[in-house]
């Protein structure tokens, strides 16, 4: 490895020394190892299956980030349906491990286009180079695409194209689900241009608007809490490009202080930028200037706390009583209240359902609903492949629950929900403009797109 090219002031030195990585490995959901690194030979090949069972071992869908096993530490995230995962026997910091492989993510996605377990195995010799060239002998040295495309050699492997005869697999901005609905994006299933480049690609940019809600509901319908994290993303595949103009909505303010007065105004709490970004023309004209590298990089981050501009997108209106043979009843109403030329997508609900249910019935408002009991995390799973908004959906569940009591009937609830909603932004932060310079010899393509995802939305019944 050439560490020649990275240097370092001694406060970094030393910073960097503290946070000691002994191994990273990528495991797929059912446990298949993926990619295994082990840069420090202080934890032993068991480590990976010591994670994995205490993962699963692990009541409810959201284990730990961090757990412990004698004196290693396991550091993991999901993404793209696999676990990353990061060992150290030092007391690190877990927060900038978590960063780590936040980082790493991207990077590979920049790389190899996409997060699964298929462009993983695909590219296994590439993910390696990378991880050989971002840490050294367990010390961080860069997760920058910049610097690492001087020393990458490896091609990248793309997936198989895009058919519009096979929507079994492929979700929003080309991640892998199980029951996604849409198509992904170019720009998702392409990987990063070679170091040697590449001549006779398309010039074409895209710029993402990302936003997570988490909102709590009250049992009265009455909204509790609402937090709206959202980010800007640029991936960038024009290498002629020297500096690109985001125009943002004109009445975007940052702070309830700097209101304008005129019309509909966008407001967030914080916003943070790229080091990258100037703002000489942000205060009066709200646009962003960056010389955009090539891959992705998030441009802006920006939270709003409490104060949510539109309704929440779900209402739930929950029935819950015991018919005369004992059985528990669910009549559940969801209405969807996005504007009705939106739509919400992927949508799943979970109820929490009494510990002793052996089984259900259902009667679904549509035929393209489906739903079902999963005993080992002792709820009803219903899910929505697409819901209009404006659109009301029903269901009725009947639970067989031996020994149903009043007491049992408490343990169902709090439901949670998880969706996108494509095309759709809850703060309502808009791109006016894209502009780029100097103007482009040859037709370019710029793409704007907005998502929102559901971090956690949970309403109480």
């Amino acid at each position: 490895m050439n560490v020649a090219n990275f240097t370092f002031g001694k406060l970094h030195f030393i910073w960097f020394l503290k946070r000691m990585i002994s191994q990273v490995f990528i495991l797929s959901s059912k446990g298949d190892h993926l990619i295994y690194k082990d840069f420090r030979g202080e934890a032993g090949n068991d480590a990976v299956n010591i994670f994995y069972e205490k993962v699963t071992a692990l009541s409810g869908d959201q284990p730990p980030v961090v757990m412990n096993h004698k004196n290693l530490h396991f550091v993991h995230i999901r993404q793209g349906g696999l676990y990353w995962v990061a060992t150290t026997t030092v007391e690190s910091s877990p927060f900038t491990i978590i960063e780590f492989l936040n980082r790493l993510t991207a990077l590979i996605k920049d790389y190899c286009g996409c997060l699964s377990e298929k462009s993983v195995r695909m590219n296994f010799a590439l993910i390696y180079e990378l991880l050989d060239e971002v840490v050294d002998y367990g010390y961080i040295q860069t997760t920058s695409t910049d610097i690492l495309k001087n020393f990458i050699q490896t091609e990248a492997v793309s997936s198989k194209p895009f058919s519009l005869f096979d929507l079994s697999n492929v979700g929003l901005f080309g991640a892998e689900t199980q029951q996604s609905k849409v198509a992904p994006s170019a720009a998702a299933t392409r990987p990063i241009m070679s170091s040697r480049g590449e001549q006779g690609g398309k010039s074409e940019i895209f710029v993402d608007v990302i936003e997570r809600m988490s909102v709590v509901i009250g049992s009265n319908g009455v909204l509790m809490k609402s937090d709206i994290e959202g980010e800007i993303r640029v991936k960038c595949y024009m290498p002629s490009c020297s500096e690109m103009r985001i125009g943002l909505n004109e009445e975007f303010s940052i702070g309830k202080s700097q209101l304008r007065g005129y019309g509909a105004a966008v407001r967030v709490d914080e916003c943070s930028f790229h080091q990258a970004v100037k703002l000489d023309e942000f205060d009066t004209y709200r646009i962003l200037k960056i010389c955009p590298s090539q891959g992705e990089q998030t441009v802006m981050q920006y939270q709003l706390c409490d104060d949510m501009p539109t309704a929440p997108p779900f209402r739930l209106f929950p029935t819950i009583e015991r018919d005369n043979g004992g059985r528990l009843l669910m009549y559940l109403k969801l209405r969807c209240d996005l504007p009705p030329k939106s739509a919400a997508i992927n949508v799943s609900v979970t109820i929490p359902v009494p510990k002793g249910s052996l089984s259900l019935s259902q009667e679904l408002s549509s035929p393209d609903q489906s739903a079902e009991l999963r005993p080992q995390s002792k709820a009803i799973h219903w899910e929505i492949a697409r819901f209009p908004g404006g659109a009301q959906l029903s269901a009725l569940f009947k639970l067989e629950v031996p020994g149903l009591s009043s007491a049992s009937m408490m343990e169902v609830g709090p439901v949670s929900l998880s969706f996108e909603l494509p095309k759709y932004t809850c703060t309502g932060l808009q791109i006016r403009f894209l502009r780029l310079s100097p103007i482009q010899p040859s037709p370019s393509q710029r793409w704007v797109r907005y998502v929102t995802h559901s971090d956690s939305y949970t309403i109480r019944i």
